[in-house]
């Protein structure tokens, strides 16, 4: 086949709308338009019947009821009602809270801003490969925790988290848990009653659905989780977000969490031997190269490699065929290295030659095969210019390199 460029491999910053969800949307902009919050008349109930739905496909992807998925604007959104509704609303019980230092932006953001009102909370450090203890939480939880918020998967280094594990020691404690699962629905299986996840964040755009949608996941029961609104006025979603739905995303949503339980087992094995092919081509054709994240449990489609005596811009300017990522899609605009590199250990000299590969659903066998060459002749372009690279091939120990400035 003729390959298209440039080719995508950032599957991770966002997807493309598959052509079964686009489908599924159309008729909800100009034939099926009604408000799903007009009871009165067929367009309501018709668009209505649409949000629930798709309320029941997103259920069954995260293996929950209909009645604990509410919908928001995107992860961003679900990641601050959980957090800001949970803090709110449980003040009296405690005003400490629990998460790492790798979260995404949206939570550790949201935390810093608790902080500023008087919340405390505790960044659990992560091991090397990022992962976060189900010890090192038991041991954090004080009688005023009230949440523990702990990703599902890493956006950048792709390292799942023992998600059942950590449920477990939230649930002994009576302590809610909450985890943004952007990045883990869809490519690993979850379920949230035998993992104890009593909140979970998702998004339509990281799984081939639209962009501008996402949900939050809400137990209903043992326990029963309450929350305060952050948006308010007209009592949408059982009180906890009110607007208007946006009905075809949330129809498009909808189709993308059907499609993607469906496909998850073929999916996920697809697109693991596309990565370890990528990977293996890599470390097998150069030296001096690392992997970020945990070597097995990690993202199927994710890998993060850092090139050692090549600057990660440089790399990436040298590569334009491949849409490629230095770091998340909301980080990369800034020129310090990834705090997630940094929280793992990474040195700063390496977090600099890191890029992240995201493959995904529309990834063929021969954009791989382009990407394999691409990358290794890039790297030893950019290697043949470093005088460094040729002091450590013959042997020289640059760390002990005395250098003198003029």
């Amino acid at each position: 086949m003729m390959l298209k460029f440039p080719i995508y491999l950032d599957y991770h910053a966002t997807t493309p709308v598959d052509p079964e969800v686009f489908r599924a949307m159309a008729p909800y902009f100009t034939e099926v338009f009604g408000n799903a919050a007009s009871r009165n008349h067929e367009f309501g109930w018709t668009a209505e019947a649409a949000v629930e739905k798709a309320r029941n496909q997103i259920a069954r992807l995260i293996r929950a009821t209909d009645k604990e998925v509410i919908f928001t604007s995107g992860a961003t959104e679900s990641n601050n009602l959980a957090i800001l509704g949970v803090a709110e609303m449980y003040r009296e019980k405690g005003n400490h809270l629990i998460t790492s230092p790798i979260e995404h932006k949206a939570v550790l953001d949201t935390c810093h801003f608790l902080e500023k009102k008087g919340y405390e909370v505790t960044y659990l450090p992560v091991d090397s490969y990022g992962q976060v203890s189900p010890e090192a939480v038991r041991a954090a939880i004080r009688p005023t925790t009230i949440l523990v918020s702990v990703m599902g998967a890493n956006n950048e280094i792709g390292t799942v988290n023992p998600l059942a594990a950590i449920g477990k020691v939230c649930k002994e404690k009576g302590v809610l848990f909450h985890t943004d699962a952007v990045q883990a629905a869809g490519k690993v299986p979850l379920d949230v009653e035998a993992m104890g996840i009593d909140l979970m964040s998702l998004s339509a755009h990281k799984m081939y659905g639209p962009k501008g949608v996402g949900a939050l996941y809400v137990r209903r029961r043992n326990p029963r989780v309450r929350l305060a609104a952050q948006i308010h006025g007209g009592g949408h979603e059982r009180g906890m977000r009110s607007g208007t739905l946006n009905v075809p995303s949330i129809v498009g949503f909808g189709k993308a969490a059907e499609l993607s339980e469906r496909l998850l087992p073929d999916e996920t094995a697809r697109l693991r031997r596309l990565r370890d092919k990528l990977w293996d081509a890599i470390r097998s054709r150069l030296d001096q190269v690392y992997l970020n994240g945990h070597p097995v449990d990690r993202l199927p489609n994710n890998l993060n490699v850092s090139f050692a005596f090549v600057e990660g811009e440089s790399l990436m300017m040298g590569m334009k065929e491949l849409a490629v990522s230095s770091g998340s899609a909301c980080t990369s605009a800034s020129l310090e290295p990834s705090y997630v590199l940094k929280a793992i250990g990474v040195g700063e000299d390496l977090a600099h030659t890191s890029i992240r590969f995201g493959l995904g659903r529309f990834t063929t066998e021969e954009e791989i095969d382009f990407a394999i060459e691409k990358v290794v002749s890039t790297v030893r372009k950019l290697r043949d210019l470093s005088p460094l690279y040729e002091m450590v091939r013959e042997g020289i120990d640059i760390k002990a390199v005395q250098w003198t400035g003029h």
